[in-house]
């Protein structure tokens, strides 16, 4: 039986909605940690570090596809819920074009000023080298790529999830299968890994992209329309906290590696490169549960059903803290199994990850909370409040931990940085939480 957005959603139904998008994003995450796996092994710590090194400037132009992914799925299924069927399609229709175009644009930025990019973050000979072929390479298949972050959240306001699941795990494979046999077997290094990359992206980005256009079954379909300016730009506002969140998780990237380089080498930077794709993982959880989630929010808040937000977000947060106990026990007690996988042949480089993996999980037990808040709020089209949360949590306290924790305790401060700086966005969660109670009445 289809769970549908109108339905009445305790747990079980919550957890049954939301499950095909966990599972995709944990799939995401998963496919994205082979490429560092199979580069770290069968390329070295070199280009293994260039990936990392060039990886978060890569991500900034993705972050278009997360904010019109979020903030028009919020928009859309607001509609939906307002029972306006075909302004609803002539909305999602306008954002992918408008995506299309846009990714266009991102893509000729993108190869003139990798190169530039890559210098001005440290790389230099052989890391230089390899940052700009991995990059140019993974840029090419942008429009993809963006076209897979906004389908993330589209096929789950479509009420098709578990679709959306099957394509996330067929680029998956797609992606994995290609790393054995670009990486592994034809021994092409960062070329081969990027290569895999975009074509896996190209099968999740142009796959629902025809199904949104022949389905007969779909909820949403690709239609003729016209320019609606006030919704693209509500959309784009409604998003502002994931296009954030993503930048700012670039620049903080950015900011680590700069921080590892001084503290701690080359060796650093692989390790955290290591941390960041195992962290993937475990953060996919919440993100998934989020998406999952965020078209019910958007759909009860069309419909004016108050009384089924307050239970949507009192159950949620049950479900995260559940979450939260798990997932920080599963990262602490495995630390070393990662790590081993990654740069087990290196016993300085295993140990120094090990350590720092164990620092820096204990924001697991946090960060669940802070990213349902922003995208709940994304979800009730409050991109203010939403982006309030992610941009602080992100970029403003991180930034202030991993300036100033290693000047008192080292390199220990930049893997424990996270922590606080997730404490803090808390207590601001709380108090957004707090203080727009009456308003939306949840």
């Amino acid at each position: 039986m289809n769970i549908k957005l109108s339905d009445h959603f305790d747990c079980k139904r919550l957890l049954r909605f939301t499950f095909p998008s966990v599972i995709m994003m944990i799939f995401t995450s998963v496919y994205g940690v082979v490429d560092g796996l199979f580069v770290s092994n069968y390329a070295g710590p070199t280009q293994f570090t260039a990936v990392n090194l060039i990886m978060p400037f890569l991500m900034i132009f993705g972050a278009i596809g997360f904010m019109i992914g979020a903030g028009g799925s919020a928009l859309v299924s607001m509609t939906l819920g307002t029972g306006n069927q075909k302004r609803a399609n002539e909305i999602f229709s306008l954002l992918i074009y408008v995506l299309i175009a846009v990714g266009a644009v991102f893509t000729l930025l993108g190869i003139i000023f990798i190169k530039p990019v890559a210098v001005l973050l440290g790389a230099t000979g052989n890391l230089l080298d390899y940052c700009v072929s991995y990059g140019t390479i993974i840029i090419l298949a942008l429009v993809p790529f963006m076209l897979q972050n906004v389908f993330q959240s589209f096929m789950v306001t479509a009420e098709r999830p578990k679709l959306g699941l099957y394509i996330t795990i067929a680029a998956g494979v797609c992606n994995m299968l290609l790393d054995i046999l670009f990486v592994a077997c034809f021994g092409w290094g960062v070329e081969g890994a990027a290569a895999a990359t975009a074509a896996s992206q190209f099968v999740g980005g142009l796959v629902p992209f025809l199904y949104f256009i022949f389905s007969k079954k779909s909820r949403l379909k690709l239609v003729k329309t016209k320019f609606y300016g006030r919704e693209i730009l509500k959309a784009c506002t409604n998003g502002s906290s994931e296009f954030m969140t993503n930048v700012s998780i670039s620049l903080v990237n950015m900011l680590y590696n700069h921080q590892l380089l001084i503290y701690a080498g080359q060796d650093g930077v692989a390790s955290y490169g290591v941390i960041m794709y195992v962290g993937f993982i475990f953060v996919a959880v919440y993100i998934g549960y989020s998406i999952g989630c965020a078209p019910i929010v958007g759909y009860h808040y069309g419909a004016g059903n108050c009384g089924e937000l307050k239970n949507i977000r009192k159950k949620s947060l049950g479900i995260i803290a559940v979450f939260s106990i798990v997932l920080t026990l599963l990262a602490e007690l495995s630390a070393p199994l990662p790590a081993n996988i990654f740069v087990g042949y290196d016993s300085n480089l295993f140990a120094m990850t090990v350590h720092g993996f164990i620092l820096y999980s204990f924001s697991y037990l946090l960060c669940g909370f802070n990213i349902y808040g922003s995208a709940f709020f994304t979800a009730l089209n409050n991109g203010a409040v939403s982006a309030l949360i992610s941009f602080s949590r992100l970029f403003v306290f991180q930034v202030l931990s991993v300036i100033f924790l290693p000047l008192l305790i080292g390199v220990d401060g930049i893997w424990f940085s996270i922590v606080p700086a997730e404490l803090m966005a808390l207590l601001l969660t709380l108090i957004c939480f707090k203080v727009n109670r009456k308003k939306y009445k949840y």
